[in-house]
């Protein structure tokens, strides 16, 4: 296939999310065609700069005030004005929050075939065959997106590995003037709240340790952060957990929070409701520990540990801190 693909490239902190740069993997795998990058913001050249060394073919930037914040209508009229530019039939976007709202508007305004949070993409002749799970994860379904008009997809992050090694030579970087009308900036920011957290974004996270409500309290959580950080990972919790206050939202997995697919989940004292189910099964090793051995989670496992997590969580913190600097 040689459609032209285009990559939206999201930014956090003043740093390329590592899942956007997973979309470049992916693209290759299902075009032959050129690969363009949009990448949206304010003061953003070095950005820019970053993704023109990925390997990609070209990368347009909206650079303005008006954009420095993630609003729906003008990040889809900017994203618009690159798919004009590079004349993409192809769009791509990792599994966000961002892209979760964007990319159904995209899809309406531009009459476009969409696929949201696929777990595998492959080209199968012209069509794009995508496997994305249903029912609140009770099943996978597989979906087919024939050629002949814009499609559009998200992937979970980590689903494909990032580009490694930086192209020889930089690709032109464009400039888009996007003009916005007054209904498009109908949301205004009085006010931004920065976290106060210094931890690894879930969606982008290799290593995520969870817990669940077992854990009890907020103080309790801190054996979880005590193996996240030795294992250079990122705590993630169930609804439940959030509900009740001992961690934040942010830091919820799950339908309603992040979907997420690191190398590695620890599920510590997490049964395996549903909704959680969905939102990590994805990720490519998963290992439970719970004391109830009927837990639907270790029916997603690929290990398996029926203990008590206050006993076992420490334990493995003691074994990883003793193998710190030798090869495993």
């Amino acid at each position: 296939m040689s459609d032209t693909a285009l990559i939206f490239i999201e930014h956090r902190g003043g740093s390329v999310t590592p899942s956007s740069l997973c979309m470049l993997t992916a693209a290759r795998d299902l075009t032959d065609g050129a690969i363009h990058a949009v990448i949206i913001g304010h003061d953003i050249g070095s950005l820019a700069e970053q993704v023109a060394m990925t390997g990609v073919d070209a990368v347009h930037v909206v650079d303005h005030a008006d954009f420095e914040h993630y609003r729906v209508l003008p990040y889809t009229r900017a994203v618009e004005s690159a798919i004009d530019t590079a004349g993409a039939s192809l769009i791509l976007m990792a599994t966000t929050s961002t892209s979760r709202d964007l990319a159904p508007r995209l899809a309406a305004r531009r009459d476009a075939m969409m696929a949201t949070d696929c777990l595998t993409v492959e080209l199968q002749g012209d069509a794009i065959a995508v496997t994305r799970s249903m029912y609140a994860a009770k099943c996978l379904g597989e979906i087919s997106l024939p050629a002949g008009t814009l499609r559009i997809l998200s992937i979970r992050g980590n689903a494909y590995p990032a580009p490694t090694s930086p192209a020889a030579t930089p690709a032109p970087i464009t400039p888009l003037d996007v003009t916005l009308s007054d209904a498009d900036q109908h949301i205004v920011f009085r006010e931004i709240v920065p976290s106060d957290e210094d931890e690894q974004n879930l969606a982008d996270a290799d290593i995520i340790v969870s817990g669940g409500r077992s854990l009890e309290s907020e103080e309790n959580f801190s054996i979880l952060y005590d193996l996240a950080h030795r294992l250079g990972g990122a705590v993630g919790a169930t609804r439940a957990a959030v509900d009740a206050g001992y961690q934040p939202q942010s830091h919820q997995v799950g339908l309603t929070g992040n979907v997420v697919a690191p190398q590695l989940y620890i599920a510590c004292g997490i049964d395996g409701a549903i909704q959680h189910l969905a939102g990590m099964r994805g990720s490519k090793v998963i290992v439970a520990i719970n004391t109830k051995a009927a837990a639907p989670i270790f029916g997603v496992a690929t290990y398996g540990c029926v203990a008590d997590l206050f006993e076992m969580v420490p334990l493995i913190n003691e074994a990883c801190q003793s193998l710190d600097g030798k090869p495993v």
